[in-house]
């Protein structure tokens, strides 16, 4: 493909506006750009599924149902061995961990176990989250710009089944979410939704 200047002299455009174009074109997997090499359209286009970042609380309200949040645990610790090696934190690394549930008329909706770098967010240590989730508290104060994301199947324990109001050995979906602000680790959260929960997409 012609250039950026190019392309803006040819529309009568700013390269600014441009780039933009092109990035969202590269976002939706119809070209591929590189550095130093340009810009081409790519031969067979890929489909990206896009999956929305929505709060407990938007999900269960869009289902016209009514929202509970509870704060079950919050403590602040050194970051345990698997945690350190996963964010790539320092072996004192110091965390906010964080233990709450989300219900949808009274009945356990998701479980939300997180870790937090105090580091990364420092103001998280002593943040009031008595009465909105971490989630919610993070993306106002210390947004992410990358995350990555894995989706389980599981059998609910003893503890998981207690807090879900289930039997144990019942199948449910977990995810777990790591996130970073830039280069910079900020959490790590797995998230225990009810049985027949369901995820879905758009591409």
């Amino acid at each position: 493909m012609p250039t950026e200047t190019q392309l803006a002299e040819e529309f009568n455009c700013a390269r600014a506006t441009v780039n933009r174009a092109l990035r969202e074109l590269a976002e939706q997997g119809f070209v591929e750009r590189k550095r130093k090499s340009g810009t081409r359209v790519k031969k067979e286009p890929s489909k990206h599924a896009k999956l929305e970042f929505s709060l407990a609380r938007q999900v269960v309200e869009s289902q016209n149902a009514n929202y509970r949040y509870a704060l079950v645990e919050r403590n602040v610790a050194e970051s345990p061995g698997w945690l350190s090696s996963q964010l790539d934190l320092p072996p004192d690394g110091r965390v906010l961990h964080v233990t709450c549930m989300h219900y949808a008329d009274n009945r356990p909706f998701q479980l939300e176990e997180r870790w937090i770098n105090i580091d990364a967010v420092p103001d998280v240590e002593n943040a009031d989250l008595s009465q909105h989730g971490p989630h919610e508290w993070l993306l106002n104060a210390a947004p992410f710009t990358k995350a990555e994301i894995a989706f389980c199947a599981i059998s609910a324990d003893g503890k998981l089944a207690e807090y879900m109001g289930t039997t144990t050995g019942t199948s449910m979906i977990q995810m777990e979410r790591t996130t970073w602000k830039e280069d910079k680790p900020l959490t790590f959260a797995r998230m225990t939704h009810h049985p027949g929960f369901c995820i879905r997409t758009k591409y």
